[in-house]
């Protein structure tokens, strides 16, 4: 559904993302981590159009995004960016309906099935009780779930989450994350999602991509990403790989931090298939 080729990106000349290969397929709950300045927020940036290549390209669908227009690319894939504030006193509701511009025709109201869109959006993330309240007035967490609301009513096909997390307890991290697997498992949602948590990230993720340097350092299964090696190297830290009691996924132990490499660094392996 997505694939990225040979992508550079970066801001003021200086490249974040280097030959970036990446593909996303249709269907998948796909991870992305990596340490600070790996290039991860970059790459949704890069993804969603903010962010022009200045080589490689973008295929949505088969698609250069480069040739699509702002509205095609919103009927398709929605993001939830780590920047959730608002510049507007408007109401929950509200933001939430703003998922629905790209459906709208020209200067045509919302219909029942927009509205419908709308309230099983703020069903599915808890927001109905704040329907009324204005979204300036609301913590960082509450806002956090509006906006992906916003982003559900939508009715993407590939949704992006930059660090959705970010804002949320633990309660609520992990409620988001079951909302959106359980769309992936029953209604075919595409997840490209952004986390720092590699233990979240290997419960959920069908796929893990661990970046280094702006490029993929390791593609594939959580338990084949997520050794103690990989984390070594490219987190300079060293932990214990454990596997969680309930799911058999690897759950990591922060043992120390570590400052060198191991003697014998790894060599970054080639991104997936579509």
């Amino acid at each position: 559904m997505l694939r990225i080729e040979s992508l550079a990106v970066g801001y003021g000349g200086e490249p974040v993302l280097n030959g970036l290969d990446l593909a996303v397929a249709r269907g998948e709950f796909l991870v992305v981590v990596g340490p600070n300045g790996s290039g991860k927020s970059t790459l949704v940036r890069a993804v969603t159009g903010a962010l022009p290549p200045t080589e490689g390209r973008i295929l949505l669908d088969g698609r250069d995004l480069r040739g699509l227009r702002p509205r095609e690319v919103a009927r398709t894939l929605a993001v939830v960016a780590q920047d959730t504030s608002v510049g507007f006193p408007f109401t929950v509701e509200e933001i939430v309906a703003l998922g629905r511009i790209p459906h709208l025709p020209p200067l045509r109201s919302e219909t029942p099935r927009d509205r419908a869109a709308v309230e099983r959006a703020m069903r599915l993330t808890g927001t109905q009780p704040l329907a009324g309240r204005l979204v300036t007035a609301l913590s960082g967490g509450e806002r956090q779930r509006v906006m992906v609301a916003r982003a559900l009513a939508q009715e993407p096909r590939l949704l992006i989450l930059d660090e959705p997390t970010a804002h949320l307890d633990i309660a609520h991290q992990v409620g988001l994350l079951d909302l959106v697997r359980r769309l992936n498992r029953t209604e075919g949602l595409t997840v490209l999602a952004i986390l720092h948590d590699l233990n979240l990230a290997a419960l959920y993720a069908d796929r893990l991509v661990m970046l280094r340097g702006g490029r993929v350092w390791a593609d594939g299964p959580p338990a084949e990403v997520l050794t103690e090696a990989n984390i070594l190297t490219v987190y300079g830290s060293r932990v214990r790989i454990v596997r969680h009691p309930s799911a058999g996924q690897p759950q990591v132990m922060l043992l120390s931090r570590e400052v060198a490499a191991p003697a014998q660094p790894l060599e970054p392996v080639s991104a997936g298939s579509d």
